[in-house]
């Protein structure tokens, strides 16, 4: 990127490395909590879905296991309620556990209180739970940008230290283009914003990340793609999946629209075994760890 936005301060001259570790992040949501079926799937009917989110974690947890990696996992308070031997088993397996909100609720769909609200009562979850201190936080589907970045300040007056939740690219459910390619601050003395890693290539911001891009995309892609991240740009790069992404045998959203369906159900029988490849051929770590926040 050429330029950066106004009052945004480059925070990466400390992260430069001839060959950076990279962080590794899972996203612990159901599959019937994506943005993607909102319209199809009710909030107060979540409970008549089969939970899946136990079982296709420890999927991950066992996958990470094996490999010798820790990661990060912005959890929903939603599921750390029901499922509180999963958040224990995060923790006692040496992984971070981080903050995804309460319900999966987009920050574009809150005012200040209502966020502050939110992420206060996940907090305070995770931690009674977990009974670990919680620094980060990611927003569901990456929803806040240059319209909401108030919503930094409330995580930073709640106690969080970082935050992972800008994408800068453009995509029609999240982004923020114009925003720093690695990890910045609003303003001196600020929250540490993570944001999604991404490749400049012939003038554009290309998804570098994970995701539904990572199942879609060949392999060699990725790979080229954090390569370059770690070598040109001398930078950690920050993955994201989501625990049903390893989940072929999800039940399927009725009535959904193909563009949703394509979104999420792409490629997920392959999904896992992408990711093993991935976690071989690179250096890997927990979000606060990776970026001294720890």
């Amino acid at each position: 990127m050429t330029g950066k936005p106004n009052g945004m301060v480059r925070e990466h001259a400390r992260y430069e490395s001839a060959s950076p570790r990279n962080a590794m992040s899972v996203d612990v949501e159901e599959y019937f909590q994506v943005a993607a079926f909102e319209r199809q799937v009710q909030k107060d009917d979540w409970g008549s879905y089969p939970s899946r989110v136990e079982w296709n974690t420890g999927r991950v947890l066992d996958l990470f296991a094996a490999k010798g990696v820790r990661a990060t996992f912005f959890v929903l308070g939603w599921v750390a309620e029901r499922h509180p031997a999963l958040i224990r088993r995060i923790v006692a397996e040496g992984h971070e556990l981080a903050s995804h909100g309460y319900d999966h609720t987009r920050v574009i769909y809150m005012d200040e209180r209502v966020f502050r609200e939110d992420v206060v009562r996940t907090k305070g979850i995770l931690e009674e739970v977990g009974g670990v201190r919680v620094r980060g936080y990611r927003a569901p589907s990456y929803s806040i940008g240059a319209g909401n970045l108030w919503a930094l300040d409330v995580l930073q007056e709640t106690g969080h230290v970082y935050s992972s939740s800008i994408y800068p690219i453009r995509h029609d459910l999240y982004g923020m283009p114009e925003a720093p390619r690695f990890a910045f601050r609003v303003r001196e003395q600020a929250i540490l914003e993570i944001p999604v890693t991404t490749v400049e290539w012939g003038g554009n911001q290309l998804p570098a990340g994970g995701g539904g891009f990572f199942r879609l995309l060949p392999y060699a892609a990725y790979h080229w793609a954090l390569r370059r991240v770690n070598g040109r740009d001398r930078q950690p790069g920050i993955f994201y999946f989501h625990p049903w992404e390893v989940d072929a045998q999800q039940p399927r959203i009725a009535n959904a629209p193909l563009k949703s369906r394509f979104r999420h159900y792409v490629n997920l029988g392959t999904m896992e075994a992408r990711l093993a490849r991935l976690l071989d051929d690179f250096q890997w770590g927990r979000v606060d760890e990776v970026f001294g926040v720890a």
